[in-house]
Order: C-alpha cells, then sequence, then structure tokens
C-alpha cells in the first residue's frame, strides 16, 4: 500500500462522530446540524431542467477539457464577475467540484523527487482539510501558517520562515476563508506575489465562497487582485471555484480552473489519465447556472437575512461577529469552558441536540510567539455552519444561548 496514506488525519466528521460516541442527545428536541457546511436550500429549478434536458449526453464520453460552450460559460462569468478576460481554450478547465481540484492540483505541481529537502506545501490555519491531505499524498510535507484573530483571522504571511519559503512549491490560499469568513485584501495578495516571484511557487486560490457576502462590495478574487496589480497572464496563479455554494448544487459537482495557461496545460495532461472528465449531463446544468446571477443573489439574500436574525442572539453569549463572507460564524467558546471546544461541542449535543464543529478539528498544533509552547489556532472555538432554513438556524441559536447561559 501507498504508505503516504498513514500520515492522514481522520476527517473532521469522523473525530466529531468518535467524541458523540456514548452520548445519548435530548429527545425532547429534534436534531439540529450546524456541524457541516452543506448548503440546504433549494436548488433552482432551472438548472434541474437543464439536467434532465442533457441527458442525451450519456450516450458519449465526454472530453476531459470539456467543450467550447462550457469553457466559455466560466470565461463569460468571469467577464461579468470580476471584469477578467480570459482565452476560453488556454485558460480555463472544468473540474469536478473544487475539492476534486485542489487535490488533484498538487499532484501535478508538486516534484517531490528530492527526497533529501522535501518539497513544502503552505496551508493558512486553521483550513479545509484537504489542503493538507493533498500534501501529504504529493509527497509534499503540509507547513501551517497562522491566522491572527486580532486581524479578523488574516494569515501571518511574515511568520513563515525564508527557509521553508525556499523549499515552498504551492500556497493554498482559501479567501474568502473557511471556516472564519475571513477575505484576503489587494496588500495581501502583492505580498504573496512577490514571494511567489522570488521563490517559484504557485498559489491555488479556493474561493467556492465567493459568492457568499454580507458587505456591499464582493470579495476580491485572486485573478482580480492579479490583474489590479499587473499580473494579466496570471503567472503561478491558479483560481478554483465550484457551483455548490454559488447555486446550491452540492450533488452534482461541478467547478472550474482558471488561471496561468502553462499550468492548465499540464493539470489538463494530469486530468486526462486522472479519469476526471465532468459528464456532459452536469456540463449542460453547468452551463445554465454559470450564466444565471438572479437566482445567486436570492440566494445571497438569504443567507444575509439568515446571519442578520441569528448573529445578534449568540453575540452577547459568545465572541462572534458577522463574517466578511461565507456561511459560517467562527466563534469562541465562553470563558467558563476554559477554551474546551470539544467539550462545549459534547454538551451542546447531549443537553440541545444541536451539532457543531470543534475549531480544534480545523486546525494543526503550531509554535507559538518566539518559538512558544505549540498552540491550536482552532482550540476554544466553534464552526457553526448556517446551512439550514432561518427558522431552524434561529432555534440552533436559541437554544445555544439557553445552554450557554446555563454555565458549565
Amino acid at each position: 500500500m501507498n504508505p503516504l496514506l498513514s500520515r492522514l488525519q481522520p476527517y473532521p466528521f469522523e473525530r466529531l462522530k468518535q467524541l458523540f460516541a456514548g452520548v445519548t442527545p435530548n429527545p425532547d428536541l429534534k436534531p439540529i446540524s450546524l456541524g457541516i457546511g452543506e448548503p440546504k436550500h433549494a436548488t433552482p429549478e432551472f438548472i434541474k431542467e437543464a439536467l434532465s434536458a442533457g441527458l442525451g449526453a450519456l450516450a458519449a464520453y465526454p472530453a476531459t477539457a470539456g467543450d467550447l460552450k462550457l469553457r466559455t460559460s466560466f470565461t463569460d462569468w468571469l467577464q461579468k464577475r470580476y471584469g477578467l478576460a480570459l482565452d476560453p481554450a488556454t485558460q480555463v478547465l472544468p473540474v469536478n467540484g473544487s475539492r476534486e481540484a485542489l487535490f488533484s492540483l498538487a499532484q501535478t505541481v508538486i516534484d517531490a523527487s528530492d527526497t533529501a529537502h522535501p518539497p513544502v506545501v503552505i496551508s493558512p490555519n486553521p483550513f479545509y482539510q484537504i489542503y493538507e491531505g493533498a500534501a501529504f499524498l504529493s509527497g509534499a510535507e503540509p507547513y501551517y501558517a497562522p491566522s491572527v484573530p486580532a486581524r479578523n483571522f488574516a494569515v501571518d504571511w511574515d511568520s513563515v520562515p525564508e527557509a521553508i519559503w525556499q523549499r515552498t512549491q504551492l500556497v493554498f490560499v482559501c479567501s474568502p476563508g473557511n471556516p472564519t469568513g475571513a477575505v484576503m485584501p489587494l496588500d495581501e495578495w502583492r505580498k504573496l506575489f512577490e514571494l511567489s516571484e522570488r521563490h517559484g511557487f504557485v498559489i491555488a486560490a479556493d474561493e467556492c465562497y465567493s459568492e457568499i457576502y454580507f458587505r456591499d462590495e464582493p470579495p476580491l478574487g485572486g485573478l482580480e487582485a492579479a490583474a489590479r496589480l499587473g499580473r494579466g497572464d496570471f503567472r503561478n496563479l491558479i483560481a478554483l471555484t465550484s457551483l455548490s455554494k454559488r447555486s446550491n448544487v452540492p450533488g452534482l459537482r461541478s467547478g472550474f480552473v482558471a488561471g496561468d495557461a502553462d499550468i492548465i496545460k499540464k493539470f489538463l495532461l494530469y486530468r486526462t489519465y486522472h479519469g476526471s472528465a465532468m459528464s456532459g449531463v452536469v456540463a449542460a446544468a453547468s452551463i445554465a447556472a454559470w450564466g444565471d446571477e438572479e437566482h445567486v443573489v436570492r440566494n445571497r439574500e438569504m443567507y444575509r437575512a439568515k446571519f442578520a436574525a441569528v448573529t445578534p442572539l449568540l453575540e452577547p453569549v459568545l465572541d462572534v461577529r458577522l463574517p466578511d463572507a461565507s456561511f459560517y460564524l467562527w466563534a469562541g467558546v465562553p470563558e467558563v469552558w476554559a477554551g474546551d471546544d470539544e467539550g462545549f461541542a459534547r454538551a451542546l449535543h447531549a443537553q440541545y441536540n444541536v451539532t457543531v464543529l470543534p475549531g480544534s478539528y480545523l486546525a494543526r498544533d503550531t509554535h507559538g510567539p518566539q518559538g512558544g509552547a505549540p498552540v491550536n489556532p482552532g482550540k476554544g472555538r466553534i464552526r457553526m455552519a448556517l446551512v439550514a432554513e432561518t427558522a431552524e438556524c434561529v432555534e440552533a441559536a436559541e437554544r445555544i444561548v439557553r445552554f450557554v447561559q446555563g454555565g458549565r
């Protein structure tokens, strides 16, 4: 067996299952899960209709690169969303959801042939666990760049040692972030591009939450930042996005990557062998989805209304505030719990039948300031995914308030 598999850590939801083992939730309360970031809003009817109308495509093998109509739907959207003009023939590719692409991109980019000096993949901390698994299975070592609570959980790129940058081949950026909802500003993009120029690493910009935001200004995208900074060739930059959150179709497994044409060319070669072509049926539904913004606006309005109802309920009892974007609340547990996010989540599940995810499951221990004792930047926090309907999320928030007010 591949020995690298032994380096993989249990997925957060498997750890959550183990945490709840032996717990009998309050049977008088219906279960409400805020644990998994799976969109629950209804899939728009026109997307389902396009899927059904495309069933004829089942009779043919799909092309790995997708057809021109599909790729043009990506570039048309990039033009409308960011004001960018990309070549549909060379600068975009369809993928089966951003998760699949994040993993396979690392396998394409990483050169692990120098075993004496293993390559490094830098990830934000806390992070989406696919980044870590992709690094391990490519033969690289992950390095966890901490986020700074005082800066709205922005990644502290300055804390990464020069020796690490010199070995870095890939940097994962998640903006808007999971679990924090933080958006990376232009100055941070400038810093990262300068580092990429100096050390030659590829930047993978995970932007699957880009269309769920709470300010008037939409989040800055990686390609958009590059264009503003005079990097219109998008060298060493790949942006990844999907329809799952934007259009409420997580089961469609549809997205695309865009950016550096040279990397796209090599990624296409890898994917040809990887066997990851998008079904023509999925492509038909995807074209319809990328071509419509009305349902995206309605979806965003539902999230805005939901967060406006829930956040004020929780602010008096938890360390929490409205994020820049995404559909998560990243909350600190009360002092009485002494940073015990696992104990908080387990007791809340038992007493009030509400599931939240311990923040420590989404991060790794790293050295503290000035090389101090290792710390987990997710410890003492919980992630709440407000994906259900507003009434259910409000009820969950009200139960959390009662739970906190009851003390430990």
